[in-house]
């Protein structure tokens, strides 16, 4: 058994790469770039009007003319146009491109239009209302880098510099193991003995939140089946991630299926509450990476968030986020174990507060739907007071 610490640097010193692939725009939210993503021409291409108005030569302003015959009307997406007479005005449209022989806009709210003239109720500023060529960025500038998540924010940006497919980090292919004879479907109607299969739900989902979209596969406690079905599987997936057989019941098979198949035990057990039995290894001849979880619901949960989610995100390149929080009240950690304990967050005078969420054990499934994810307390021999400044693992994105 080892320390949370220990396990956790060993989990993602075993984080992968699996290439890249070239997707479509619309399928790229999400997704990790692969490539750098440079500016094709400048941005904005030209000079450009940012409010509905008039565009005139400051130097009528310079000379004391505040009234000006209107010449005509530039529209936005129309090209380049010229104003014939400095002491004349254009109207003018936002995103229009400036005409020539302009070089300020005064917003029809600061205008009076009367008989194709256009007088100024307020004294302008040269330069005002106007989005320079090349003001935001410069053709060939670096405008995402590689190793950024896409989000909608990237995909305008995207969209601006023609990129209509994209190169981005290949996903790896998952599927999800559950064992346990005493699971039925959410279908069905469970016998007094029974319970309805809820960690491959939950798993499902948050990989969906991922991009992912794993196969999912349930196994009775039958070390012969088991031992088929993961051999199989090995053979199919980059990540395999198991739920339930790995404690220290007569049916908990996966520990010496997963020997007997020659797959490399990085650790089993680590000295955490909850999910203490987690199994943790890597199978050398497919490179597929395992993570076998306890298969009670918070157990499997947890280990989810406190570790797949980080080695998912060192694997694609990104950064890990950390996060403190500040505990609402004292808590006292006794003993050996790492403790994950649940918590709901709210924001106090601008800081992260964690209050804690009641709780019976690693099988209360409906705490979870109560918090907002675990804070990490380390044992110590004395109690964590209230105010103090505590790591949080989230697990709930927030609205």
């Amino acid at each position: 058994m080892i320390a949370f610490k220990e396990a956790y640097e060993k989990v993602l010193s075993h984080s992968q790469t699996y290439g890249m692939e070239k997707v479509l725009l619309a399928s790229s939210m999400g997704r990790v770039l692969s490539e750098d993503v440079f500016a094709d021409r400048d941005f904005p291409p030209f000079d450009r009007s940012t409010k509905d108005g008039i565009a005139i030569d400051y130097e009528g302003i310079v000379n004391g003319l505040f009234e000006f015959n209107i010449e005509g009307v530039v529209a936005a997406g129309t090209p380049k146009t010229k104003l014939s007479n400095t002491n004349n005005c254009l109207e003018i449209m936002t995103g229009a491109v400036l005409p020539e022989n302009t070089n300020t806009v005064i917003m029809y709210e600061d205008v009076t239009i009367e008989n194709g003239k256009a007088t100024i109720n307020k004294q302008p500023n040269k330069g005002q209302n106007i989005h320079r060529r090349g003001g935001d960025e410069k053709e060939g500038a670096l405008v995402l880098e590689e190793n950024t998540k896409i989000s909608a924010s990237e995909i305008g940006v995207l969209a601006a510099v023609g990129k209509a497919e994209i190169w981005v980090k290949k996903l790896p292919k998952i599927t999800l193991i559950s064992t346990g004879n005493e699971l039925v479907e959410v279908t069905d109607t469970p016998l007094p003995y029974q319970i309805r299969k809820s960690n491959m739900h939950s798993l499902y989902a948050a990989l969906s939140e991922e991009n992912v979209v794993p196969q999912q596969l349930h196994l009775a406690d039958d070390k012969a089946l088991i031992k088929k079905e993961l051999s199989k599987a090995m053979l199919k997936n980059d990540v395999l991630m198991l739920s339930g057989g790995v404690s220290m019941g007569k049916y908990d098979f996966i520990p010496a299926v997963l020997e007997e198949l020659g797959v490399k035990k990085v650790f089993h057990k680590v000295l955490q509450r909850p999910g203490k039995p987690f199994w943790f290894g890597l199978h050398k001849e497919s490179n597929t990476v395992l993570f076998s979880f306890p298969g009670n619901p918070v157990s499997t949960f947890a280990n989810y968030h406190i570790y797949f989610k980080d080695w998912f995100n060192k694997s694609l390149g990104l950064s890990i986020p950390k996060i403190d929080v500040v505990l609402a009240q004292a808590i006292m950690v006794e003993g050996t174990l790492t403790r994950f304990i649940r918590v709901k967050i709210n924001v106090v005078h601008g800081k992260l507060v964690a209050g804690l969420v009641t709780g019976n054990g690693s099988g209360d499934l409906t705490s979870l739907a109560k918090s907002d994810g675990f804070i990490r307390l380390e044992p110590m021999a004395q109690s964590y007071e209230k105010g103090d400044i505590v790591p949080f693992v989230a697990t709930r994105r927030k609205a």
